[in-house]
């Protein structure tokens, strides 16, 4: 008892000191937001002044304000529960669309609105709330003369990540200009065009049937589809990318198509898709959804499970999750994850996740990542799961989900692989850690986070848990305590817990629904686990009879998703039986869950009939009833006349002149005053619909106001019950606590000798631990051993072998030897001969050369006499020119000489060389001439 009251004491004590550090950071925030609003107000305030008068000066005001604004969280701006934030954020998309705003006021609200944009539920409130893309449409359109201008640019970088996984629909303004400004610029020469226009247009072709028969169906589309193919060979791979997503959206089911990725093609694409997502550049989220979009089709699925580098490039892959960019990691998974809805993908990838070729050095006892034998692939999804990096929910929810498709793969196997029992063993102790941090004391979004962890990781393990050999594995790593705290913790995050309240049905992505799904998904594993794990059986049964759980049960049986309706029956059919659950009030809760969505629906049907016939408002009907009787009165005059002169038997052309100018100009005051009607209505309609748009923002602002307001009254009430009981509670902890003091000075004896005996304990258990590792390195130490003696055993008689080979064959290379040598000899003495004959062709050759100098100079001496000494002229230039013919014999022979020597040395290095490996071979050494030959 004294225990007791001195916990909770301490637990007082602590839950104050986090209500002043609650209360610090509450004045810290306070603080904050009083100069965020003081700055929004002062933006406010100039977006009004410059509406209103169009200054450079007013203009250079907000700007200043628009760039003090830049520095505020993106997240406080985009929060549509709060009217100023809001204002200004409309205000500025207003300008920005607006064509008489300066060119340096857009380019500063667009690089606001660019760094808003800063993840995807960001992009998504600017696209649908603010309608960004339709403005920043339209400045591109005014500025579609000039489209290599900054502003241009910038929108069209903007554009290009608003779109991103957006879908985008053709009744947008300025839709079909875009795509118009987008297609002649990609036929366009400006490489700082084609990149972002390539980009943006693989963006809206994406999954959006009704842009691509847009696309499809104009006039240039043929020039367009050539203009693509030719960006296949462009240097910048980002190009490339963008044209293959392009072509893959357009023309995947055409004869274009097929021949683009045909069998030929498609082998080089999987090839430059996987360098890109290996090399890790900017590309790599747009090369994931390319293949993501490439899978869809049968055929090159089929491909890609035929693909000889399937394996190596999915390890490099999977090596890409030590990335600590989120983002990376997560479209690295979203790429597996298509992998696995193909199921000849699916066993691949197990077999590259679960290789047996390393899996024996998988150890239980050691944490992942710190093994350094670990080599496995599959060590890094476990490593993502346990891995701290700030925004890596996401990539563990990823992760969790790939790893339920691979084990239901591995498992649903004949018969269970080794290494796959091995991969469950170190993948548990994680798995089992994610299960614990739930705090009810955290904010609600947080707790989703968990919840929804929960709800995956126990989904794993009930897979895990369906094969028995990896039943057992599970059930020695998860206890009944953690369970029991897991399902006490779930219930307590659950809205309204009281048995007696039946709430109306929250939303899929409420904290209860969220909370009663891991709830669920807990009870299952237990029920899964209780005949393995100790203890489990009582606490199982024990939180089935907790008549916390009506509500998630009752959530579960009135849910339009199968799998919790099932969940929910399998653990009903397990708690009727019990005495203590509570079946009537699971009845109530069913039967209100019932009404309330019966009501919900007649109400949406009454809001479909109202908006099938909207209220008629004043201005509206006024404008329509004047143009009414415009066009009443026009017809009945133009028929009038028509019949006028169909009565006329002879009409005089004087008159029907007058009459038909009289009306003439009537239906001409008519028109011009039917123009102006029509203008006025439709100003009158835009500032309708402004006004509705600003009516249900405050609708939703008083709603959401109204809601906190409740909120708060019933904390308040909560708190000042609380405080009545603590203040109860306080009086008797008092006198408690004096008591208390007796039984603490005799545990902190006790507490000593047990410290003691603690001591004696570690010494012991280290000593122990010593000699156990002592004898596990004699062990291992001894089976090296023993395997290197058989290993050098083996390399002995392979040795003796080897050793008679070579002494066979030693002999036979002496005698070649020796033959080898002879010839070598009669080889010298052929090369002497045939040196000695060269030397004779040279003299010669000097000699006929000599010859020809005399026979030259006496030709020039014989030219001053050339008509006498004529026939003696001929007889010297007839043995001038048989001596140039026994010249050029005689060179023709010196290359062939130098060709046939040239020969003989290389045979005679070869033999050379031969002789060397045979004096090597044999270890034997030649005698001192047979060297000097040589």
């Amino acid at each position: 008892m004294g225990r007791s009251c001195l916990f909770e004491v301490k637990r007082e004590v602590l839950r104050w000191s986090a209500v002043l550090v609650v209360v610090c950071e509450k004045r810290n925030k306070k603080s904050f937001r009083m100069d965020m609003t003081t700055r929004l107000k002062c933006l406010l305030m100039a977006i009004q002044q410059y509406k209103e008068s169009r200054t450079a000066t007013n203009a250079a005001k907000l700007q200043k304000q628009v760039e003090e604004v830049s520095s505020l969280p993106p997240e406080q701006l985009l929060t549509p529960s709060q009217a100023l934030p809001t204002e200004c954020v409309t205000g500025l998309v207003d300008l920005a669309g607006n064509p008489n705003t300066s060119l340096a006021l857009t380019s500063s609200i667009v690089s606001l609105l660019e760094q808003l944009a800063c993840d995807d539920e960001s992009r998504e409130v600017l696209h649908s709330s603010y309608s960004l893309t339709s403005t920043l449409a339209s400045i591109i359109h005014s500025h579609s003369a000039t489209p290599g201008e900054p502003l241009v640019l910038q929108c069209l970088r903007v554009l290009q990540k608003l779109t991103y996984s957006t879908r985008i629909f053709q009744s947008m303004n300025y839709f079909h200009e875009l795509i118009t400004f987008l297609m002649i610029n990609i036929q366009s020469h400006n490489d700082e065009l084609i990149t972002p226009c390539l980009g943006l247009m693989a963006h809206l072709c994406r999954d959006n049937h009704s842009v691509q028969s847009h696309i499809k169906s104009l006039d240039n589309v043929k020039p367009f589809y050539r203009t693509l193919i030719n960006f296949l060979a462009h240097n910048s791979l980002t190009v490339v990318v963008f044209t293959l997503s392009i072509l893959a959206s357009l023309t995947m089911n055409e004869k274009v198509g097929e021949k683009l990725f045909d069998a030929k093609n498609i082998h080089q694409t999987f090839q430059l898709v996987f360098n890109l997502i290996v090399n890790g550049t900017d590309t790599c989220k747009y090369a994931v959804d390319l293949l993501v979009d490439l899978l869809k089709n049968a055929k090159i699925a089929d491909y890609l499970t035929r693909y000889k580098h399937f394996s190596v490039c999915v390890s490099k892959v999977l090596g890409l999750l030590h990335s600590k960019d989120p983002e990376s990691a997560a479209k690295v998974l979203e790429l597996l994850l298509s992998m696995c809805h193909i199921s000849g993908l699916r066993s691949l990838l197990c077999e590259v996740v679960f290789k047996p070729a390393t899996a024996p050095k998988l150890r239980a006892g050691r944490r992942p990542g710190h093994d350094p034998d670990v080599k496995e692939s599959g060590v890094v999804l476990v490593q993502c799961l346990s891995s701290s990096v700030d925004g890596a929910e996401a990539r563990t929810l990823q992760a969790l989900q790939l790893l339920h498709e691979l084990m239901e793969e591995a498992l649903g196997a004949d018969s269970v692989a080794d290494c796959v029992l091995i991969y469950v063993e170190i993948l548990l102790p994680v798995l089992v850690d994610l299960l614990r941090g739930l705090d009810s004391a955290e904010g609600d979004a947080q707790l989703k986070k968990h919840c929804t962890r929960i709800t995956h990781v126990t989904s794993l393990l009930l897979v895990l848990c369906a094969e028995d050999s990896t039943r057992t594995v599970v059930s020695r790593q998860v206890s009944a305590q953690l369970c029991l705290s897991q399902v006490e913790e779930l219930l307590s995050c659950c809205h309204n817990n009281s048995p007696l309240t039946c709430p109306a049905p929250p939303s899929d992505n409420s904290l209860s629904q969220v909370s009663s799904e891991a709830l669920l998904k807990t009870l299952e594993l237990m029920s899964k686990l209780r005949q393995q794990v100790k203890d489990m059986v009582t606490s199982f049964y024990k939180m089935l009879q907790d008549q916390r759980i009506v509500t998630p049960l009752s959530l579960a049986l009135t849910s339009h998703h199968r799998e919790s309706v099932q969940s929910a029956l399998s653990l009903l059919f397990e708690a009727t039986p019990l005495p203590e659950f509570p079946a009537l009030i699971l009845g109530e809760c069913i039967a209100a869950n019932n009404a309330y969505r019966q009501r919900e629906a007649e109400l949406s049907v009454k809001r479909v009939a109202v908006q099938e016939f909207p209220p008629t408002r004043t201005n509206c009907s006024i404008l329509d009833s004047s143009t009414g009787s415009i066009h009443k009165t026009v017809n009945g005059l133009a028929d009038k006349m028509l019949n006028g002169l169909a009565l006329q038997e002879k009409p005089k052309d004087s008159l029907v002149s007058e009459v038909i100018n009289v009306y003439e100009q009537k239906l001409s005051a008519f028109e011009s005053k039917e123009s102006r009607l029509q203008d006025l209505l439709e100003a009158k309609a835009l500032a309708l619909s402004q006004a509705d748009r600003l009516i249900s923002q405050f609708r939703v602002q008083q709603a959401q106001a109204e809601a906190e307001a409740r909120k708060l009254g019933s904390l308040l009430k909560e708190a000042e019950r609380r405080r009545e009981e603590l203040q109860c509670d306080l009086g008797n902890q008092v006198l408690e606590v004096e008591r208390c003091k007796s039984d603490i000075e005799e545990l902190l004896k006790h507490n000593g000798r047990l410290q003691q005996d603690s001591e004696e304990h570690q010494t012991l258990k280290g000593a122990y631990n010593t000699l156990l590792n002592r004898l596990n390195e004699s062990d291992r130490l001894l089976k090296e051993l023993q395997a290197a003696h058989i290993s050098l055993t083996k390399q002995n008689e392979n040795l003796k072998k080897n050793h008679e080979t070579l002494q066979l064959q030693n002999d036979r290379m002496v005698a070649l030897v020796e033959e080898r040598e002879e010839e070598i000899k009669s080889l010298h003495s052929d090369l002497e001969q045939k040196d000695s004959d060269l030397t004779d062709l040279r003299s010669e050759l000097r000699a006929e050369e000599q010859k020809l100098k005399e026979k030259e100079q006496e030709r020039r001496d014989l030219e001053e006499t050339v008509d006498v000494l004529r026939k003696e002229l001929d007889k010297t230039q007839q043995a001038r020119k048989d001596t140039s013919i026994k010249a050029s014999s005689l060179e023709q022979q010196k290359s062939q000489l130098e060709l046939k020597l040239k020969q003989k040395e290389d045979e005679l290095n070869k033999h050379s060389a031969m002789i060397a490996m045979i004096h090597s071979l044999s270890s034997g050494k030649m005698k001192n001439d047979s060297n000097v030959s040589l």
